[in-house]
C-alpha cells in the first residue's frame, strides 16, 4: 500500500460522512473533519489486508495521514529487513 492509495480511501470514508468533504491536509486531525469510529475500523481492516501494520488504536490514537503514513514507512523499513 502507499499514501496515495491511504489518502484516496480517507477521502472516499469523509466523503460519506460528510455532505460536503472538504479537501484535507496530511496533518489534518480526521476525526475533527468527521471520520467516525466505524469508518476508521473500517480503514483500519481494508489497509491490514493490503499488509499494512496498523490496527484501529493506532490509527486512532494520532488520527493523521501524515502520522499514519509514518507508520506506513516504518512498517515498510521492517518488511524490507525482514
Amino acid at each position: 500500500m502507499n499514501i496515495e492509495r491511504m489518502r484516496g480511501d480517507v477521502a472516499e470514508a469523509l466523503a460519506e460522512v460528510a455532505e460536503e468533504p472538504a479537501a484535507f491536509a496530511d496533518d489534518d486531525n480526521l476525526i475533527e473533519l468527521g471520520l467516525d469510529s466505524i469508518r476508521l475500523m473500517s480503514l483500519a481492516t481494508r489497509w491490514r489486508a493490503a499488509g499494512f501494520e496498523a490496527g484501529y488504536l493506532d490509527l486512532a490514537m494520532e488520527p493523521t495521514v501524515a502520522a499514519w503514513a509514518r507508520r506506513l514507512e516504518a512498517s515498510n523499513v521492517v518488511e524490507e529487513r525482514r
